[in-house]
């Protein structure tokens, strides 16, 4: 038998035939009086009836509780995640019996005694050694071993809150999110916090001109001349450039063919008046959009694009078959093709 560090946990070993317990070890929580898990190592070949399985001779916890390890009939040593039950790994060496066992202080070296005349030391860092949780710079906010789009967007969600409202988007820790937290990220936008992290695609999705102009105007009155406000004001005029299409256009709608709804994304070189009008295969006109006047940039998610429920100009659904939508922006015009299905 063995506690747990915490005392919480008993490890009762399995010995012959009492209760069904051989070659078993139970966890008992000793706070509610009752089994956690039964550990049971499989033999390889199974063990024939006719014979007493092999017993658990020896049981130990690692240091930190999180490992236990038991000595076995069978000649072998097990070692046991105790969270979850499973095995972790089956240590194997000795020809005889293994008597006793035990970790040394920081849970990194086992020992195991046994009939055969020896006593084996193992080294189950990789077993029982959690690798230390990686560290991450605080401008990558969401952990990911990536300074991108997505980090900024974390910390533009809570701009203007106090930190309490997201500890890791108050990047510069005083207490407030601000332009300054956000600056602080753009200043490192494209840096790789982990070698071995994957390449992810900034998604500019729920991002917009008007957007990105408030940050770059607050920017601005906040700037002190410091790196930071150069590279941080650097990046946000290159991310508003990169919102600002080079040409306006007309995109396909989404989805095609539909029923009842769609969505007609459209982007804008420069601001615009904007109409939307929905002709049928005769050119008739069903149904006119007023968009309004409308700064450039990219109106392509749902929350932006143009969106028409299907129905005409008195609210009454239409028929399916193949129907024309035109943009008009400015001097701009644009034609393209959709398909109702019912």
């Amino acid at each position: 038998v063995a506690f747990s560090p915490d005392g919480k946990i008993l490890a009762i070993g399995g010995k012959g035939y009492n209760r069904g317990s051989f070659g078993t070890v139970h966890l008992w929580n000793l706070a509610f009086d009752e089994i956690k898990h039964t550990l049971t190592a499989p033999t390889d070949p199974p063990w024939p009836s006719i014979y007493t399985p092999p017993a658990v001779n020896s049981v130990a916890f690692s240091p930190d509780g999180k490992t236990i390890a038991t000595g076995s009939g069978d000649n072998t040593v097990h070692l046991w995640d105790v969270k979850t039950g499973e095995s972790k790994h089956t240590l194997t060496g000795h020809t005889a019996p293994v008597r006793s066992v035990a970790f040394n202080l920081d849970g990194s070296t086992l020992a195991s005694g046994s009939e055969d005349g020896t006593v084996l030391l193992w080294d189950v860092t990789p077993y029982t050694v959690e690798p230390p949780a990686p560290e991450y710079p605080a401008w990558d906010v969401n952990r990911d071993g990536q300074v991108n789009i997505v980090d900024v967007v974390s910390v533009s969600h809570y701009l203007g809150e106090p930190a309490s409202a997201s500890p890791r988007a108050d990047v510069n820790g005083d207490g407030n999110i601000d332009i300054l937290d956000l600056l602080l990220v753009s200043k490192h936008i494209d840096e790789s916090t982990d070698a071995a992290a994957p390449a992810r695609i900034a998604k500019l999705e729920g991002l917009d001109r008007t957007t990105v102009e408030g940050w770059l105007a607050l920017a601005r009155i906040e700037d002190d001349g410091s790196l930071m406000f150069q590279q941080g004001i650097a990046y946000l005029e290159r991310l508003l450039e990169v919102l600002t299409p080079k040409e306006t256009a007309l995109l396909p709608n989404f989805p095609n063919p539909f029923n009842p709804e769609t969505w007609i994304p459209y982007q804008l070189a420069t601001p615009a008046d904007v109409t939307l009008t929905i002709h049928d295969i005769q050119g008739r006109v069903v149904r006119d959009l007023d968009l309004g006047h409308q700064r450039a940039g990219m109106y392509q998610s749902k929350s932006r694009a143009a969106y028409w429920d299907g129905r005409n100009a008195v609210g009454e659904p239409v028929a399916s078959g193949v129907y024309f939508y035109t943009l008009t922006a400015g001097e701009f015009s644009a034609t393209r093709k959709l398909l109702i299905r019912k």
